[in-house]
């Protein structure tokens, strides 16, 4: 896929992000898409649905293991504009996604490049997904910057 699949794909995640925003949530979305067709859509409803793991991936992957009727997702591509957790890349792993393109990097609590757990995965699941990191990483990254700003103002 090129870059420019990869940037119309990471706006619609970013879309999803907004959402996220309006709600008061952490503005993180994602997209999954199959085919280069996206078959479902997520974004951060931690707070509205009082659960820890309502993470944009995971309401994506839940999302796309309904529209592919199967939990396997190992054609999909996984779209998310903030790096994904611990928790949101055993969910990767378990749903068997090859690939994950993200926008912001997240060196906190980022679980695919910014803290490298690829040994201790690759040691026990034998493989670990691809991914892109950086696709519209700048927007990304102002709108969640911009998020925490203004809760800290509130505070």
């Amino acid at each position: 896929m090129d870059m420019v699949q990869h940037e119309r794909f990471m706006q619609q995640a970013y879309q999803e992000a907004l959402k996220a925003l309006d709600e008061g949530e952490v503005p993180v979305g994602a997209v999954m898409v199959r085919d280069n067709r996206i078959i479902a859509r997520g974004y951060n409803r931690i707070e509205s649905l009082s659960d820890a793991t309502a993470h944009a991936e995971i309401i994506a992957i839940g999302a796309a293991s309904q529209a592919c009727e199967s939990w396997r997702l190992n054609d999909c591509t996984l779209y998310v504009t903030l790096e994904p957790c611990m928790m949101c890349l055993g969910a990767i792993l378990q749903a068997r996604i090859p690939s994950v393109v993200y926008a912001a990097d997240d060196p906190r609590y980022g679980a695919i490049a910014s803290n490298n757990h690829k040994p201790v995965v690759d040691a026990s699941y034998k493989w670990f997904p691809q991914f892109l990191p950086g696709i519209m990483r700048d927007e990304c990254s102002y709108l969640l910057k911009r998020f925490f700003s203004d809760l800290r103002k509130k505070s």
